[in-house]
């Protein structure tokens, strides 16, 4: 499918000229009353379910009362008034602006980092709970080496990384280990077992097989993680985010054959490593933090397959002609994990920052603008996609470039993320290891393929698997 329409527009460019002034040539600002809406319908319970780890009872209070489609139609609402934007909020003592055209969310995101800045304030105050020296939070040199660092760990530019063949017998082993407690449990399947068997994993390759029950340093990311959903209304607690640290420090320095934590002490070894063994641990919490996503996605991707027969056996037939493979590719349910995404953003709110003023063709948006990208909308909106609520994974059969629609669900352009081939790698196989020995129901939800919900709980799905 392709999208319904497209809107076409003149390529804009960075202010660079000391005339234009971002007062004398403001971009449009939304009222006061469709500020407050915004804020109450779209920002609110996007925050409200937890921007760094989600609040399962406030997810499923968003699920049951269908805010996530009123945030998507509020912001319709401004598309249909203020046309290309961006629009100004009017925020007391905030410059925010919400970004309403295609064309801009591919400038802003191939911007990236300047004039548009990861570092986001929100977003820094966010993430210094556990991770104050991350690439994602850092600007000009120490991001640019921090990032160095991320992608070469990672292997951001492989569809399989080099080291794939090391991970996926961990993948394998835990899947296996996950079906015999779903079998041994009459055949139920719940997020909970499924969450602890892929942390399972991701412990496994990223620090080590002998991690693998290390719930202590899972337990402990969660809970900074919660402090994190506060940003700077609570207080860093500085021993615990220490004690992360230094046990990140020490997988690095065991290195154990067939981790990631491995490789990045190899690197250091070799002074390959552009950080200092310092900012290489403080860059591990953003991977561990990011597997929880990719945790939900895939396990949202379960329920789609279970809901589409006809694209199930397709997978299963794809999972067969790769079996003697040692990293099989399975591109079928990478498009399914990547229309998870899609469907139900697990990073709604894509954030940046501008360095300096920049001119729109409505007018300037001022320097130090918070620039937010709300991704559901244009992952969801029927008015110019005609598979918007639809399970679509052929939209995926190749690479998206700059003219299509902006599908972002591992954001874009130089900010991209650096682990998104590495996450669908891990996620597929581990997926393939069950719907390709199982055959799998949906029990909690009646997904209908034509109108799939716009927010799908995760916490409470739960499947039946039996023997095919």
């Amino acid at each position: 499918m392709t999208p319904a329409k497209q809107q076409s527009s003149p390529v804009s460019t960075v202010y660079a000229g000391p005339s234009a002034d971002s007062v004398q040539n403001p971009l449009p600002s939304a009222t006061a009353v469709e500020t407050a809406k915004v804020l109450a319908e779209v920002e609110l319970p996007t925050i409200s379910k937890g921007p760094i780890i989600r609040r399962p009872r406030v997810v499923a209070a968003v699920e049951n009362l269908g805010l996530e489609a009123r945030a998507v139609a509020r912001v319709q609402t401004l598309a249909e008034k203020y046309g290309r934007g961006p629009v100004m909020l009017a925020m007391p003592g905030r410059k925010m602006a919400l970004v309403l055209h295609p064309e801009h969310v591919h400038r802003i995101l191939e911007e990236s980092p300047e004039p548009f800045a990861t570092a986001e304030t929100l977003k820094r105050h966010a993430l210094k709970h556990f991770e104050p020296q991350v690439a994602l939070v850092s600007h000009g040199a120490e991001r640019s080496r921090r990032r160095e660092t991320n992608e070469k760990v990672l292997d951001h530019q492989q569809a399989i990384h080099h080291m794939a063949e090391q991970f996926l017998p961990a993948v394998r082993e835990e899947a296996q280990t996950l079906l015999k407690q779903v079998d041994a449990a009459g055949g139920t399947l719940d997020y909970s077992s499924y969450y602890k068997a892929w942390f399972r994993v991701v412990n496994r390759v990223v620090l080590g097989d002998s991690y693998r029950d290390d719930t202590e340093l899972l337990e402990l990311m969660e809970t900074q993680r919660a402090r994190g959903n506060w940003a700077f209304l609570r207080p860093v607690d500085t021993e615990a985010r220490d004690d992360i640290h230094t046990r990140i420090k020490q997988a690095v320095a065991k290195a154990e054959p067939g981790s990631i934590a491995a490789y990045m002490a190899q690197m250091q070894d070799r002074g390959e490593s552009a950080t200092s063994p310092d900012e290489d641990a403080q860059q591990i919490p953003q991977w561990l933090f990011a597997f929880d996503p990719a945790g939900m996605s895939s396990y949202r991707g379960l329920a789609l397959l279970a809901s589409h027969p006809d694209q199930l056996e397709a997978v299963r037939q794809q999972i067969d002609q790769e079996a003697q493979q040692h990293a099989p590719l399975l591109p079928l349910l990478r498009a399914t994990v990547l229309e998870s995404l899609r469907l139900w953003a697990t990073t709604p709110m894509i954030l940046r920052e501008t360095t300096r003023e920049v001119e729109f063709e409505n007018g300037v948006m001022p320097e130090g603008t918070t620039v937010l990208i709300f991704a559901p909308f244009f992952h969801r909106d029927e008015k110019n996609l005609d598979y918007a609520h639809t399970f679509s994974p052929e939209v995926w059969n190749h690479e998206r470039t700059r003219e299509e629609w902006p599908l972002v669900p591992f954001s874009s352009g130089p900010a991209v993320c650096p682990g998104r081939n590495l996450v669908q790698l891990l996620t597929s196989n581990f997926m393939a290891e069950i719907v390709g020995q199982r055959s799998i129901d949906l029990l909690s939800h009646d997904l209908e393929p034509g109108r799939l919900p716009a927010l799908l709980n995760n916490f409470s799905l739960k499947f039946h698997l039996s023997e095919r």
